[in-house]
């Protein structure tokens, strides 16, 4: 039997950024469980909290999902007492979103658990080296055209889905 150490091979920072992102993405979501959310209540709670009045519409378009997720989603939120739709008087049809007092709180609670996480992601580098990390990942974020302050996943998740639904229609056409 060979006992070697195994060598690690050399790999990228591409590789390096997905590594920690998953890992982050997981540590997020474990936190959250405590609080009975998941990733995508904190993503439209910390949204809603910053644009009171978004109509759902809206808020489909801008985190790249369909609007019946969405619509599921706010239900869940909706049926925690976190958020409230009020009908648009020029539109019956169109819904603003509005957080509750609870919905509040529970945005508070999401921002003290992203700032416990991001301490103890961080907690290696420097204040001004955590600065000068965010003020490159924010330059990459612009470069790259990624939605400011909208996880990927979300669109991912739903254009995956998607393409997997059209690709069975393809091949098993009803």
């Amino acid at each position: 039997m060979n006992d070697k150490p195994i060598k690690s091979p050399t790999v990228g920072v591409a590789f390096l950024l997905s590594q920690i992102g998953a890992h982050a993405a997981n540590n997020f979501e474990q936190r959250l469980v405590a609080i009975g959310l998941t990733p995508q209540h904190a993503g439209l709670l910390r949204m809603l909290g910053s644009n009171a009045g978004i109509t759902q519409q809206a808020m489909a378009n801008l985190f790249g999902i369909f609007p019946s997720r969405l619509v599921a989603l706010l239900d869940e939120l909706e049926d925690k007492k976190l958020l409230t739709r009020r009908a648009n008087p020029k539109d019956r049809r169109s819904y603003h979103l509005h957080l509750t007092s609870a919905g509040r709180r529970r945005t508070s609670q999401i921002a003290a658990i992203t700032s416990e996480l991001e301490h103890d992601l961080l907690s290696a580098l420097s204040q001004a080296e955590r600065e000068e990390l965010a003020s490159q990942l924010r330059r990459i974020v612009s470069q790259q055209e990624i939605t400011p302050a909208v996880h990927p996943a979300y669109r991912n998740r739903d254009t995956r889905q998607g393409a997997r639904t059209r690709k069975t229609k393809e091949i098993n056409p009803s």
